[in-house]
Formats: C-alpha cells, sequence, structure tokens
C-alpha cells in the first residue's frame, strides 16, 4: 500500500522533494566552508610554531593543518578568537578557524604558554 499524506504525495516523492531542496538551498548559499585556496599549515617543534609568523587572509574561513613534531601533546589555542585543540604528540589534526577581521592575533601551545606564543596576521 502506497502511503500518501492529506495532499496526495506519496512520501517517496515528498522525500524527493526534500532531497532536491536541501541540494538548492547548499548550492545556493548554504554553509560557509573554508576556501580551497585559503589553508594554513603549521608545524610544532620543540614548542615553536614554524612558520613563526604564519598569515592568512582576511575575511576567510580558512583550513588550518596542524602538525605536531614533538612526542609530548600540545594544546593549540587563540585567546583572540575561537581556537582551542589538544594534538597528540607525533599527530595532525586539521581544523577551520575564521572568518577573522584584518589584524594580529596571538597563537599558543597552552601546554607550553611561555615558549609557543607566535603572532597570526591576518590581512
Amino acid at each position: 500500500m502506497n502511503a500518501r499524506n492529506r495532499y496526495g504525495f506519496g512520501f517517496a516523492r515528498l522525500a524527493l522533494v526534500g532531497a532536491v531542496a536541501v541540494v538548492l538551498a547548499a548550492v545556493a548559499g548554504g554553509p560557509v566552508r573554508a576556501d580551497d585556496d585559503a589553508t594554513l599549515t603549521l608545524k610544532l617543534k620543540d614548542h615553536h610554531f614554524d612558520p613563526a609568523m604564519p598569515s592568512i587572509p582576511a575575511e576567510k574561513r580558512v583550513k588550518v593543518t596542524v602538525t605536531n613534531l614533538d612526542s609530548t601533546p600540545a594544546e593549540v589555542e587563540s585567546d583572540d578568537f575561537k581556537m582551542e585543540k589538544v594534538v597528540a604528540g607525533g599527530a595532525t589534526v586539521i581544523l577551520t578557524i575564521g572568518p577573522l577581521k584584518a589584524g594580529e592575533y596571538e597563537i599558543h601551545d597552552e601546554y607550553n604558554e611561555d615558549v609557543s606564543k607566535t603572532k597570526l596576521t591576518v590581512k
């Protein structure tokens, strides 16, 4: 038996219409995603970031890849914008930040903040 709602549409048709609506919403301005070309690669070695003075474009979401080359865990974070992620020793994580306004933002390893502080330049 084909179940129909009170308007005479079957569930399969309603599911198809719903799927099309989701696809159209995504194409027409769905969730903001990191731009393909907006990326940043950070490495932690001896509790220092490489590059020492990273930069990213302003007003864009950016995919950040963080590799911890040390054997101990690190907690990469910023008190200036929303970013906080634990990276196990020898591991890599990927996160997305922004969009951020132009300026300088501090980032650091929470576990070794005194030696790891660096500035992220957004321009």
